[in-house]
C-alpha cells in the first residue's frame, strides 16, 4: 500500500484594509457618546462652588458659579 502525501494548507493573514466609508465621528455622534451633564449635577456643583467661593471670601456671584459648574462638568478648560 502507498502513503498518502499531506500537504499542509498556508494560511496568511491580511492586513485590514480600510473602509472606503470610513469617516469622522458627527457631532451628534459625540453628543450621544457624552451627554451634557443634568440640570441636578450642574445644580450641586454650582452650589460646591458657591461654599467655596463664600468660605473664601472671593468675588463672584450666582451666574458665575453656574457657568463654572457647566464648565467643569462638560470637560471643558
Amino acid at each position: 500500500m502507498a502513503a498518502k502525501k499531506t500537504t499542509k494548507k498556508v494560511v496568511t493573514k491580511k492586513a485590514p484594509v480600510k473602509s472606503p466609508t470610513a469617516r469622522k465621528t458627527t457631532a451628534k455622534e459625540l453628543v450621544t457618546k457624552h451627554p451634557a451633564p443634568s440640570i441636578d449635577a450642574i445644580a450641586r456643583a454650582a452650589y460646591l462652588i458657591y461654599r467655596r467661593r463664600i468660605d473664601q471670601n472671593l468675588p463672584g456671584d450666582d451666574n458665575t458659579d453656574w457657568q463654572e459648574a457647566i464648565t467643569s462638568l462638560s470637560g471643558k478648560s
